[in-house]
């Protein structure tokens, strides 16, 4: 357990705070790049603060702050130009660096050249597109690289986004990512039961095993249907550092809205049968998940990640840990902690916390091991793909989000050649 003191400095990520300084350190993905395009301008809240995301008519993106600094205005009611956002209160037009660049009237009454306005925004930061969302950087500069991971380069893959918020801290969300126990129970048994099977458990974990490296942890489990010769123990899959996890097929962040709010990101890769060889995707759709029933009020179960939401929000909106028991299963979680806390004490000093990578020559395609990865590379032909345990059901279903859209099945579906089946509950 931990003192409410320790909770707060782990949970709470307002500029100031000791998490927020830590988190400020490191890139979060906040939108799509397709999101953009289809509006130009985002309100967006990130780490506590009130934001707003836009792409001007020459391309370029902004993260400003959300108030005009003439008389406060919504920006998030602004219109782009070709360099920049202007507000629609008064006309004043501000850059991605959050510097008035023209002030209409100001300037009709003054219209011989004068010294540039030094008139600035509260807040303006970097913005970087990268594998289909937008990236923002909120620290103090230079900001540190954006990571290129290797599966954002791997071809021949049906690439999809998501996005759902989720009204809890973020580090209740994280922690589920250090945390193999859960699968056993919140997925396997749990879905049995939701399917009114109730024949049994799914096989039990019999032994775990964390391990810190460059980009976090990763954890290792052999269970009753697996042995020490699994990929599951012999590579694992990895808490990324410092709010995702990367299971080989997909990524998850869980972005900090602010203190008692969660965007949680997944990024997903389906191979494409090797009959569909060469597929080249020219966008990457991105969309919105429900997260709760529209009828009922109550939450989807349905789907993988629509029950790891209903874990993380039953916790409440920032988990008291000062009256938790922790187990045996846990020590991912304390492991995670202290690295939190240590990371904390870096940033105080000065220093760049783990997982900040300064070096433009190694962020290129950077591995992350992968139980799975000679599958992503290489595919498989249809036939097999279809009667693999596995990657047949990727393959026929969308399972980690309730409500793909159509247009987005479509795609997928055109993609691999196979059509989507609804999922009404997951089996696994």
């Amino acid at each position: 357990m931990l003192s409410p003191e320790k909770n707060r400095a782990l949970t709470q990520v307002g500029a100031g705070t000791p998490m927020g300084e830590l988190m400020r350190r490191h890139w979060h993905p906040i939108a799509g790049i397709d999101a953009l395009e289809k509006e130009p301008v985002k309100p967006v809240r990130l780490l506590s603060e009130d934001l707003v995301l836009y792409r001007d008519k020459s391309g370029s993106y902004g993260l400003l702050h959300r108030h005009c600094a003439h008389r406060g205005a919504d920006l998030s009611y602004g219109f782009v130009e070709a360099h920049g956002l202007r507000c629609h209160y008064h006309g004043w037009q501000f850059n991605a660096a959050g510097r008035c660049i023209e002030q209409p009237f100001e300037d009709t009454l003054n219209p011989e050249p004068r010294q540039p306005c030094k008139l600035h925004l509260q807040a303006a930061y970097p913005v970087r597109p990268k594998a289909g969302l937008l990236w923002a950087y909120l620290g103090p500069l230079p900001a540190p690289e954006l990571p290129d991971w290797e599966a954002f380069g791997w071809s021949n893959g049906f690439v999809q986004a998501v996005f759902s918020e989720v009204p809890c801290n973020w580090l209740q969300a994280q922690e589920n990512s250090i945390d193999p126990v859960h699968f056993e129970w919140m997925h396997a048994n749990w879905s049995r039961r939701l399917r009114g099977f109730d024949g049994g458990y799914a096989a039990r974990h019999l032994q775990l095993d964390f391990e810190a490296f460059e980009h976090g942890f990763i954890y290792k489990r052999i269970s009753e249907d697996t042995s020490a010769q699994h990929p599951l123990w012999t590579i694992g899959r990895v808490c990324l550092w410092p709010n995702g996890f990367f299971l080989g097929d997909h990524f998850e962040w869980r972005v900090p809205v602010d203190d008692e709010t969660t965007l949680n990101v997944t990024w997903s890769f389906i191979r494409v049968p090797q009959e569909r060889e060469p597929f080249v995707q020219a966008s990457i759709p991105t969309w919105v998940s429900p997260i709760r029933d529209a009828q009922t009020g109550r939450w989807i179960t349905s789907h993988v990640i629509n029950q790891d939401i209903v874990a993380w929000v039953g916790q409440g909106r920032v988990a008291d840990r000062s009256r938790e028991n922790l187990g045996a299963s846990d020590r991912g979680i304390a492991m995670l902690r202290r690295q939190l806390f240590d990371d904390i004490d870096a940033v105080a000093a000065g220093r760049d916390p783990k997982g900040v990578l300064r070096e433009p020559a190694s962020n290129s395609r950077v591995f992350l091991p992968s139980d799975s990865r000679d599958f992503f590379i290489k595919g498989l032909p249809l036939a097999e793909y279809q009667r693999h345990p596995k990657w047949a059901r990727l393959l026929r279903h969308f399972i980690f989000h309730a409500g793909q859209p159509e247009a987005v099945q479509r795609a997928q579906e055109a993609a691999t050649g196979v059509a989507v089946q609804p999922l009404e509950m997951l089996d696994l």
